[in-house]
């Protein structure tokens, strides 16, 4: 378990603060992440990559000369938000274009997607590759959707390297793609990992077991054997990739660079009797092993497990891959003609817009806001744990925290921005700013769209009305429907939302005051998440879990219906 920290919710803040204190010869810290602390003589390509953490020495770890530019750093097992990647990526531009890379997950390709877009909007040329190397994630005719492992080191260092040797934009992710496209992994675990505060793991594994096609999130395996000898967990995870060829490669001549990944706790002691096996069966399938790696590059807090990761390569990826790179934990040869650049010269777009003026009626409503996300902070705060153990059943157990944190700095940036005068938009653009940065994952992304969808459409400076809410709700529904791309069925918050925002518009058409339409619509979202209990996850993380998922309520539909029923109480006390 995680033993050594101050307050949970300090954690990755804190952790942050000291890997920055340590490593300065590699790394400046900017609102978001950390960037180079050298630059090349020549400006280049920036790669910048990111996630949660949790999985040192991914993201920040491998940030430096020959690999990557900046790292977007989450709160633990969270994505960094839209806000976070794009406050990295302003700093790490050196005016060549930016390449966004990471993890093949929900909340990551919806924040580094509005990141993408902003910098775009700004005249940045942008681009993104996702890292797809896991092999059990999703089926072999489904390669988009599986999710990155310890095989992001693979394309961010042949980015990274790219980069170095001075090639476009264009250049840079055509080899970031090939060289996805030539990389699997495979990973197990025979326990989970603890977070920082926590009394349990995220998940358990029964004695003398084994999880198999685990994530790097906590999320439980897609199987479970006995946990076999040294030699037949090599022979399992050999046989299992060499099944997962790319295509036009064929093992027999091949030239093959073996990862072998730890997850936190497995010592390399035993990795190395592993990979003892792994080379001799991957030289009797007539692969050349080239620049083998045995150590941790991915991990997850404590959890005991591995996987192997194999690169097949094509001479430009082999002299990409073997190119000098200096990072704080990722070193290779040497790389020279590097400058020191100070923090001072280092761009940091984290500055906040004034807060503009505001009518007296939308002010008065931004205070009603600030109170009912201060409502809503304090009901899930009291729910955190049952969300986090619906999670758990087929997701990676973190809804429940990311969605306390999000709305306890959701309610606090709304009240600062209410006593700071403002109307009811910024109050909640600032709002969902700040859930999106603090919550992270899927749910910060969502909610932060949403918060920031209704303030759109309330406006700073007419009076908040019953039709105007009405519109506002429908507004995030429609928003939440295009941004994450779920539907009603696939069990997700949206089978809470939708019925939610039918009812209200049905009931507030009919002419029924606010918070009695608002109390039958929060009945409708209540009934339509317990009934999310006889669905299979059908996207999302809980997905490769679906049938397992059968019997619990979504969590997310559940933590929007207590919000609707939190601020059902907060109207009649306003009424």
């Amino acid at each position: 378990m995680t033993r050594l920290f101050n307050d949970p919710d300090d954690f990755a803040e804190e952790m942050i603060e000291g890997f920055v204190a340590a490593s300065s010869r590699w790394v400046h810290r900017v609102s978001g992440g950390v960037v180079r602390a050298t630059r090349g003589p020549e400006p280049t390509v920036a790669v910048v990559i990111g996630g949660g953490s949790g999985h040192y020495p991914a993201f920040g770890g491998l940030v430096g000369p020959g690999l990557a530019h900046g790292a977007a750093m989450g709160n633990l097992f969270a994505s960094p938000s839209a806000h976070q990647v794009h406050s990295v990526a302003a700093a790490a531009h050196e005016g060549r274009g930016v390449l966004l890379s990471f993890g093949n997950y929900a909340g990551d390709v919806l924040h580094f997607g509005q990141a993408q877009e902003r910098l775009r909007a700004e005249g940045v040329d942008c681009r993104t590759v996702l890292v797809t190397d896991d092999v059990w994630s999703a089926p072999k005719e489904e390669l988009d959707k599986r999710r990155g492992i310890a095989g992001d080191l693979v394309v961010f260092k042949v980015a990274g390297a790219a980069a170095e040797e001075g090639l476009d934009l264009d250049g840079v992710e055509r080899v970031a793609r090939l060289a996805n496209a030539r990389t699997r992994s495979f990973g197990v675990a025979f326990s989970g990992c603890t977070l920082p505060g926590a009394d349990e793991p995220l998940f358990e594994v029964p004695p003398g077991r084994m999880a198999v096609g685990l994530g790097i999130h906590g999320e439980p395996g897609i199987d479970e054997v006995d946990i076999p000898t040294a030699a037949g967990l090599a022979e399992m995870l050999v046989d299992k990739l060499l099944d997962e060829l790319p295509e036009g490669v064929a093992a027999a001549g091949a030239r093959v660079v073996p990862i072998l990944n730890g997850l936190g706790s497995v010592k390399y002691e035993e990795m190395f009797v592993v990979y003892r096996s792994i080379h001799r069966l991957l030289e009797d399938a007539g692969a050349v092993v080239v620049s083998p790696e045995v150590g941790e590059f991915c991990t997850s807090f404590d959890m005991a497990g591995l996987s192997l990761t194999l690169v097949w390569l094509d001479d430009e990826l082999e002299r990409l891959w073997l190119a000098p790179c200096d990072t704080p934990a990722y070193r290779r040869g040497a790389v020279e003609g590097r400058r020191e650049v100070s923090a001072d010269e280092i761009a940091d777009a984290d500055e906040a817009p004034e807060i503009g003026a505001a009518g007296d009626a939308s002010r008065r409503a931004a205070g009603a806001l600030a109170r009912a996300l201060e409502g809503i902070a304090a009901a899930l705060d009291g729910a955190a744990d049952e969300l986090g153990r619906m999670d758990r059943v087929a997701g990676d157990g973190d809804h429940g925290i990311g969605m306390q944190r999000g709305s306890r700095a959701a309610a606090d940036a709304a009240r600062t921005a209410a006593d700071a005068g403002a109307g009811a938009r910024t109050a909640l653009q600032r709002a969902g700013d700040a859930w999106a940065d603090v919550g992270g994952g899927t749910s910060g992304a969502i909610w932060g769209e949403m918060l920031a969808t209704l303030g759109a459409v309330l406006g700073d400076e007419d009076e908040v009305t019953a039709a105007g809410i009405g519109d506002g709700v429908v507004a995030m529904k429609d928003a939440v429907m295009t941004f994450g791309k779920a539907q009603p069925g696939d069990k997700t918050m949206v089978d809470a939302m939708v019925p939610f925002a039918d009812e209200l518009t049905a009931r507030l058409g009919a002419g029924d005051p606010l918070p009695v339409a608002w109390a039958r619509a929060a009945e409708a979202a209540d009934a339509a998440a317990q009934a999310t209990a006889e669905m299979t996850a059908r996207v999302g993380r809980a997905r490769a879990h679906g049938e397992k998922s059968v019997g619990t309520p979504d969590p997310g539909a559940v933590s929007f219906a207590l919000v609707a029923r939190t601020v059902r109480g907060n109207l009649k006390e306003e009424d």
